[in-house]
């Protein structure tokens, strides 16, 4: 695959729909995902590269936007909730708006994250109050007193008390007072315990039956895994369990994450350079779905393509965010590097060649038609992945560029169905999207 570093960032749209990466349009990174007012809210840095200094190949961020959605496929951008101009005690041109956090007490809302001080040097952690999960957010007149540091978690615990956790030659917790901008008491370093050596950041707890869940990223051989502790209690003493996530096979060097519940189920948020992959500084958020083990354990995390949400198979379905692939003669690539927020197609190269994409909702009455948007020239079935034919289909050749053709259906299908596209004749086909009407 051909890699380009980005240097512009475009504008959000307001509404966003992807599997993975879950936003489009901008970079987004470090994501907090909580659940406000029956929707998934995320909250996450903003990469972008410098514009004082384009050259330097580093974190770079500005302000914070927050996103909500109902079924996290469509997500909708609630733009910028932040911006370091905004903040009295930050530096205005420090560029260092890096991992929020964002919790509900009390019908008001508290947004947590970290900035460059105007004066001195390292970081301090400050707090933003709303009235509504989408702001307007107001921040402090001064930084968290006693806390120094980055990525900020804020757990609202079963035992009716919040508490602060951040990363900063190690991980400190400590409880926070009701006002929730204040710490009650001194910091509890919590990483005495832990293996390493290693650097360890961006602690996220999180409470699941009466187990507090220590969770963090984890430097092993230059790049981050996703790695977990857990305790009885909200500071410990934390005993390590092991790996929620492999390392990138592609050395993208950081990985960060938080995991929420909605409607009964486990998800991981974490993000991945898709759209940056010569740059592991601009990053995109994911999301896949979390199992545990019956004694409480977490069941290591594959990332995927496909990401997490049913797809209508009105569409378009994006098959190249793939729950399966045949891996001879297949691969994905940018529809236009220069425009990566573009997306991907699917290539399949060869008889036999084949893409699976799960979680299709057909609804309840079947579709009549199918269309296709490709190049190429080939036969393709278009089947469900028990194999079942909704048709074979002569996709008239079109190798100079993209086209898009409606063809009848022979077959049928209704509800909830895993769908699958395999060449049968030809030399080769590019698969933008489908689409069933």
């Amino acid at each position: 695959m051909k890699k380009i570093l980005v240097l512009a960032v475009l504008l959000p749209a307001v509404t966003l729909s992807a599997q993975n990466p879950v936003i489009r349009g901008q970079f987004t990174a470090d994501p907090t995902a909580r659940v406000f007012e029956g929707k998934v809210w995320l909250y996450a840095s903003h990469d972008i590269i410098s514009p004082v200094e384009p050259e330097r190949k580093w974190f770079c961020m500005e302000d914070y936007h927050a996103f909500s959605s109902e079924d996290l496929v469509h997500w909708t951008d609630h733009g910028v909730i932040l911006d370091q101009k905004d903040v009295p005690w930050g530096n205005p041109e420090g560029y260092s708006m890096w991992a929020p956090d964002c919790v509900e007490r009390n019908g008001r809302y508290y947004f947590y994250f970290p900035d460059a001080p105007k004066a001195g040097r390292g970081f301090a952690v400050g707090v933003a109050v709303a009235d509504r999960p989408d702001g307007p957010f107001t921040p402090a007149e001064n930084s968290i007193e006693g806390v120094f540091g980055i990525d900020p978690c804020v757990l609202v615990a079963s035992d009716g008390n919040a508490y602060l956790y951040w990363s900063g030659m190690g991980f400190s917790g400590a409880k926070l007072k009701e006002n929730m901008v204040g710490l009650d008491g001194p910091p509890v370093r919590l990483d005495a315990a832990l293996p390493g050596p290693g650097l360890k950041e961006g602690p996220f707890i999180f409470e699941r039956d009466g187990k507090f869940y220590l969770t963090y990223p984890w430097v092993q051989d230059r790049t981050e895994s996703l790695v977990y502790a857990m305790a009885d209690s909200p500071l410990g003493p934390f005993e390590y369990k092991g790996k929620i996530m492999e390392k990138s096979p592609n050395e993208c060097w950081t990985n960060h994450h938080s995991f929420v519940e909605y409607k009964g189920q486990w998800y991981l948020f974490y993000h991945h350079n898709d759209y940056s992959p010569d740059f592991d500084k601009n990053r995109s958020v994911r999301i896949d779905k979390v199992r545990f083990n019956p004694d409480g354990t977490i069941e290591q995390v594959t990332p995927t393509y496909r990401g997490v949400g049913v797809t209508p198979a009105s569409g378009p379905v994006q098959v190249d965010r793939y729950s399966g692939i045949y891996h001879v003669a297949t691969y994905i690539d940018f529809l236009n590097p220069s425009k990566p927020f573009d997306g991907w197609y699917v290539h399949l190269g060869r008889p036999g060649a084949w893409v699976r994409y799960d979680e299709v909702d057909f609804g309840a009455t079947a579709p009549a038609t199918v269309t296709f948007r490709y190049r190429g020239c080939a036969k393709v079935s278009v089947l469900l992945s028990d194999e079942e034919s909704l048709g074979m289909f002569e996709l008239p050749a079109a190798k100079a560029g993209w086209k898009e053709v409606t063809l009848p259906l022979t077959g049928t299908a209704t509800g909830l169905r895993n769908l699958k596209l395999r060449v049968e004749e030809g030399a080769w086909l590019d698969v933008d999207w489908v689409s069933f009407e």
